[in-house]
C-alpha cells in the first residue's frame, strides 16, 4: 500500500504522519535522517503488540543501543509513579538529548512515553508509533502528553512534538472490536465538528471501518488525521480553537473520572456517551436542529452502539457525573465550559457556552428525554 505523508509544519516545529500498511520498513532511513546523532534508542512498548511485529522493529534497529522497556498500559498506569519508575533506568543508561525514545503502543502509551521525552533533560527525541485506531486518528497527533491525577484525567502533562508519527494498519488486525469503536469515536467527532461531506460517507462506510477493510479504514485515518492537524495548525498550545476538538469529552471524561478509570469503559465508549449527551445539551439550548442531532443518533443505532449512552436514561445518573465535570481542563471559573452542537460540521466557539452546576442539574432531566 502506498504511503500517505501528511506534513504539520510550524514556526516551532516540523514533522510528517506517515500512513499505510506494511509500512515499518522506513523507521531506519527515517532516524537516520532526523536524528543524525542517535546512539541508543529506548523502545517502551506495549506489552499487547504482537511480540512478531517488535522483533521486526528491532532487528531493522540493530545498528544502535537498544533499551527495551515493556509497558502495561491502563488508565492506572498513566501516572506520575511510571514516570518515576521509567526514567532513572533512561538515567542508568546515560541516555542524552541527541538520543531517542520510541513510544510503540495506544494513546495512552503515547501520552505516557511522550510526556517522560518532554522532560528527560528537558527534551530528548521522540518518534510514536501508534498501534490502536484511538491513536492513530487522535493522540498521535498534536503533540499533547500526559499523565492523570486523582483529581481528573491528563492533568499533568505538557505540549511536546515527536519527530515522525509511523501509523501502519497492520497493528489494526490483531484488535479486538472494543478497540476498533474506541477509535472509531475519535473518527465520528472529527466529522461532526468540522465536514459534513466526511461524516455523510460515515454514514454509509463506519460498517467497513469496523469490520477493518483497508480501503475505508485507511481513508478514514487520513481525513481524521487531516482534520485534527487543521485545529493543530491554528492553535498548538490549545488557547483557543483547537479546545473545539474536546466536542464530547466534556462528559467523557467526567464518565471516566467517576469509574474510577478503570477499564469496563474504554475512552472511546467514554467519547461516544459524550457526544450524544452534547449534542442533546445543544438542543436544549436551541442551538443545533433536531435533525441533525437524529442524524447523529441513526448512526449510532445502526451500527449497534446505542448501549455507550443507554446507561445515562435517568436525570440522577447524569446529576452523578456532575461533580466530575468540574476539573475539566478548559474550564476557567466556577462553569463548565462545553462546546456545543450548531450543526453537523459546525459548534459553537470555546468559551461561548459556559453553564452552572445549578443549571445543568436542572437540565439533566431534559437531557434524559431524547
Amino acid at each position: 500500500m502506498k504511503i500517505k505523508e501528511i506534513r504539520l509544519k510550524d514556526f516551532n516545529y516540523e514533522y510528517s504522519v506517515l500512513i499505510g500498511t506494511n509500512i515499518l520498513h522506513v523507521l531506519d532511513k527515517r532516524i537516520k535522517s532526523l536524528c543524525p546523532k542517535t546512539i541508543k534508542i529506548a523502545l517502551i512498548v506495549d506489552k499487547k503488540v504482537p511480540k512478531k511485529i517488535v522483533r521486526n522493529i528491532k532487528k531493522k534497529l540493530n545498528n544502535y543501543k537498544l533499551l527495551t522497556l515493556p509497558f502495561h498500559a491502563s488508565e492506572k498506569s498513566k501516572s506520575l509513579k511510571t514516570v518515576n519508575h521509567i526514567l532513572p533506568k533512561l538515567l542508568k543508561e546515560n541516555f542524552n538529548r541527541s538520543d531517542l525514545i520510541i513510544s510503540i503502543g495506544g494513546g495512552i502509551t503515547g501520552d505516557v512515553v511522550g510526556f517522560i521525552a518532554s522532560i528527560f533533560k528537558r527534551g530528548i527525541n521522540f518518534i510514536n508509533i501508534p498501534t490502536t485506531l484511538l491513536a492513530q486518528v487522535d493522540s498521535a497527533i498534536g503533540g499533547k502528553t500526559g499523565v492523570n491525577s486523582t483529581f481528573g484525567k491528563n492533568l499533568i502533562g505538557s505540549f511536546y512534538q515527536p519527530k515522525l508519527v509511523i501509523s501502519d494498519t497492520i497493528f489494526l488486525k490483531s484488535l479486538p472490536k472494543k478497540e476498533m469503536i474506541c477509535g472509531y469515536a475519535e473518527i465520528l467527532k472529527h466529522s461532526i465538528i468540522k465536514d459534513k461531506i466526511f461524516f455523510n460517507w460515515l454514514e454509509k462506510n463506519t460498517q467497513y471501518i469496523l469490520k477493518r477493510k483497508n480501503k475505508e479504514l485507511a481513508y478514514a485515518i487520513r481525513k481524521s488525521c487531516e482534520i485534527k492537524i487543521s485545529f493543530v495548525k491554528k492553535d498548538v498550545n490549545e488557547k483557543g480553537s483547537r479546545m473545539i476538538l474536546n466536542f464530547g469529552h466534556t462528559f467523557a471524561h467526567a464518565i471516566e473520572a467517576k469509574a474510577n478509570f478503570l477499564n469496563n469503559i474504554t475512552h472511546g465508549e467514554a467519547v461516544l456517551s459524550g457526544i450524544i449527551l452534547e449534542a442533546r445539551l445543544s438542543l436544549i439550548k436551541k442551538l443545533c436542529k433536531l435533525q441533525d442531532y437524529y442524524k447523529i443518533e441513526n448512526i449510532f443505532k445502526k451500527n449497534t452502539l446505542s448501549y455507550t449512552y443507554s446507561k445515562f436514561k435517568s436525570a440522577s445518573s447524569i446529576q452523578k457525573l456532575i461533580p466530575f465535570l468540574k476539573n475539566d481542563k478548559k474550564n476557567d471559573d466556577d462553569k463548565i465550559n462545553f462546546i456545543l452542537l450548531k450543526k453537523i460540521g459546525k459548534t459553537t466557539l470555546p468559551g461561548k457556552y459556559k453553564i452552572s452546576l445549578t443549571n445543568l442539574k436542572k437540565y439533566s432531566r431534559s437531557i434524559v428525554q431524547y
